[in-house]
């Protein structure tokens, strides 16, 4: 029997279980691009060579390092915003709360769709076992009102129903639960990778803008003592 002809005879749930496994189809196709094809990370040296803009106080040039170096990257967006909000004179708590805004966005738009590779295996056995059920159910009551010679080729029809069904069930479930295990384990490496970065993006915004603020303070104060004491003597 070919498979075109197992499908036929897997009855009506089949052409949902044909549904699902397209659908799993194409969402492996759309993860195995955007969490492996599409997905570009920061040079190795982006925290260290925008830590030296920052240290400087030059938000413009890290802003242009950033849109040049980090283009395309979740940590530029991050990054990007942070700087732009400090640039701007952006409060401590401000500044944390639009960086996290940005990684939640980050982190939602990355994690988008795997799960419904879960859910796809799942009802693809579920209308397996229903077809099962069902063919089972069919086979019986045909056997029951049937005369002795049609009960053995009914009960035969109904058998392969139902296994026919079960199996294409398992075909379209199997694949979906290994490619959801696999793009889960990559999705959360990323989302780990891009918040243990941006933490520290942060945290190096926060420190060098801080000493940028108080090295500032502390001249334009010896500018005015200076000042002060000129006009006293004078």
């Amino acid at each position: 029997m070919s498979l075109i002809e197992q499908f036929q005879a897997g009855g009506s749930f089949m052409y949902f279980i044909l549904l699902f496994g397209l659908l799993t189809i194409g969402v492996i196709v759309e993860r195995s691009l955007s969490l492996y094809k599409k997905w570009k990370d920061i040079p190795v040296d982006f925290r260290k060579s925008l830590l030296a803009f920052i240290a400087a106080g030059d938000f413009k040039g890290a802003q242009t390092y950033i849109e040049t170096a980090g283009a395309g990257t979740s940590i530029g967006k991050i990054s990007l915003i942070g700087i732009k909000m400090r640039a701007a004179g952006a409060g401590d708590e401000a500044l944390q709360a639009r960086m996290d805004e940005a990684l939640s966005k980050e982190i939602s738009s990355i994690d988008k769709r795997t799960g419904f590779l879960a859910m796809f295996g799942n009802v693809a056995t579920l209308f397996g076992l229903l077809g099962t059920v069902t063919g089972l159910i069919s086979s019986f009551a045909g056997v029951a009102a049937a005369s002795p010679v049609e009960r053995a080729n009914l009960l035969s029809q109904g058998i392969s129903e139902a296994l026919n069904s079960t199996a294409f069930g398992l075909l379209a479930a199997i694949p979906a639960l290994v490619a959801y295990a696999i793009f889960q384990n990559r999705t959360e490496q990323i989302i780990n990778s891009i918040t243990e970065k941006a933490s520290e993006i942060y945290h190096d915004i926060l420190f060098y803008s801080e000493n940028n603020k108080k090295e500032d303070t502390a001249e334009r104060f010896i500018k005015e003592s200076e000042e002060i004491a000129s006009f006293i003597q004078n």
